[in-house]
């Protein structure tokens, strides 16, 4: 589909053939995902974070400087610290750019999809430590729609339209009192095997 709605090129980033390839690593993707999720951070912080030393994270954020992705907070830390802030409020994708460059958009696809699923095993992992009301509310659901490319289409410009009055102007002001960083994930495609590919997985009983 199109760009959103509320999309802003003064805040938000189209990705191109060229800039795709500055997200080909898995972690320059979770890196920019959590500069804009919690703010500004150095390397040092990215890398307790993730997991990683800090000259691997080092490596992935100057990376990510070169194709616009983050830049240098100056107005934070001392001159020993470096602290980098992300460039643009949110990053999109138009599938219909796939073409341009299809590896690329394959691993950049491939990699969002590791964290979406990374991020939905955790979240049901930490599910029972949450506040009562917050897992009242948590929801995943799963619907197979018989749809035609023009009704899936509109369909996702609906969404992002529901959406639209709840994205924050602004990703560094103060949260509103009361609220916590929520994910919003929703995927749109034809069911694996129902156009092409291999097929449906088989059934593990009718195998048995």
């Amino acid at each position: 589909m199109s760009e959103p709605p509320d999309f802003d090129p003064a805040r938000d980033r189209a990705l191109d053939a060229t800039s795709l390839r500055g997200l080909a690593h898995p972690v320059r993707v979770q890196m920019l995902g959590l500069l804009r999720t919690e703010g500004p951070a150095t390397a040092t912080r990215l890398a307790a974070r993730l997991g990683l030393n800090s000259g691997a994270t080092s490596y992935h954020l100057r990376q990510l400087a070169a194709h616009g992705f983050v830049v240098e907070a100056t107005d934070l830390g001392t001159g020993r610290d470096r602290w980098w802030r992300a460039a643009h409020r949110s990053t999109w994708y138009d599938m219909r750019a796939a073409t341009d460059d299809p590896d690329a958009g394959d691993a950049y696809l491939r990699s969002v999809a590791r964290i979406y699923a990374d991020t939905l095993l955790r979240a049901v992992d930490e599910r029972a430590t949450l506040p009562q009301e917050w897992q009242d509310v948590s929801t995943m659901s799963d619907f197979v729609l018989q749809l035609t490319p023009a009704e899936a289409d509109r369909l996702s410009a609906q969404i992002l339209e529901v959406l639209r009055p709840y994205r924050r102007a602004d990703p560094e002001a103060p949260a509103p009192e009361g609220t916590a960083p929520t994910t919003f994930q929703f995927g749109l495609f034809p069911l694996p095997g129902a156009l092409g590919g291999a097929g449906p997985d088989p059934d593990p009983a009718e195998e048995a």
